[in-house]
């Protein structure tokens, strides 16, 4: 009887070792995938310039796109972009109806669901004005009139750094603060450096510049969990173009700045 039953438990224990090595098998993680469909889905937001929007020949452009092409060029497939939004970029890419999302923010909540490969894009908030006004740092601040979002990052991270006698002007959106900016309401502005980009890059007369930054939280790319053959190569892809220069030239194309490798730490 104690043969029988030791007979019975080696049977299941070997029928279930062979159900675990079949499942294993079947499971293919997800450079398999992209390279039996010969695309990589990419999530990206399709109005969000200089890093994604609609070009004059209605393709999607920007910085993001450089890099996401950069990656389905290092897996030798095709490039399939998918607009995704805030609220369901996320849920698209556990879903796997996306392979990576592009422009994810780090944060400890996030990091409970999804992974992070390497940063690739600075995103930092600045100060920005014309060329002949002399700020290099929050003190320069004192006595000076700024337009800032209202109730933004940028609001709180400019009250915290500027003098007591900053003039601060609180607008309601950052066509506003961009007005108030460039007709001389204000002498500087705070903004994303995604937003300064576009003024840097439209209003050549009045010669804008960076002045100094406030605060950074560079922008990484997303994936599954347990994706390590795919996080090595997206890591690769993204430090082949920091080492050849290609990250610096979209840098300078998008974001109308050289690339500080220091902005993509967190």
């Amino acid at each position: 009887m104690t043969l029988r039953n030791t007979l019975k438990s080696a049977l299941a224990a070997l029928i279930m070792l062979g159900a675990a090595g079949l499942a294993s098998q079947a499971k293919a993680d997800a450079i398999d995938d992209i390279t039996k469909a010969g695309a990589i889905n990419v999530g990206i937001f399709s109005d969000f310039p200089p890093f994604s929007s609609a070009s004059a020949d209605m393709s999607i452009k920007g910085y993001d796109i450089d890099v996401a092409q950069a990656i389905a060029d290092s897996l030798k497939v095709k490039l399939n972009l998918v607009s995704v939004t805030g609220q369901n970029r996320i849920p698209y890419l556990t879903d796997k109806r996306v392979d990576i999302l592009m422009s994810v923010g780090y944060s400890k909540e996030r990091e409970q669901v999804i992974d992070f490969a390497a940063a690739y894009a600075p995103y930092y908030i600045a100060a920005i004005g014309p060329a002949e006004l002399a700020v290099k740092g929050k003190d320069d601040l004192a006595d000076k009139s700024i337009a800032v979002n209202r109730g933004t990052l940028e609001d709180t991270s400019l009250t915290q750094a500027a003098p007591a006698s900053a003039d601060i002007r609180r607008f309601d959106n950052y066509n506003s603060v961009i007005q108030a900016f460039i007709s001389g309401q204000t002498q500087l502005m705070v903004v994303g450096n995604d937003v300064g980009a576009q003024v840097l890059a439209k209003q050549v007369a009045l010669k804008p510049e960076q002045k100094f930054q406030l605060l950074t939280s560079p922008s990484h790319i997303g994936l599954n969990k347990n994706e390590d053959r795919l996080k090595k190569a997206v890591n690769d892809a993204v430090a082949k173009m920091l080492a050849d220069g290609k990250l610096d030239e979209s840098s300078k194309a998008w974001l109308k700045t050289p690339l500080n490798p220091d902005n993509l730490k967190d």
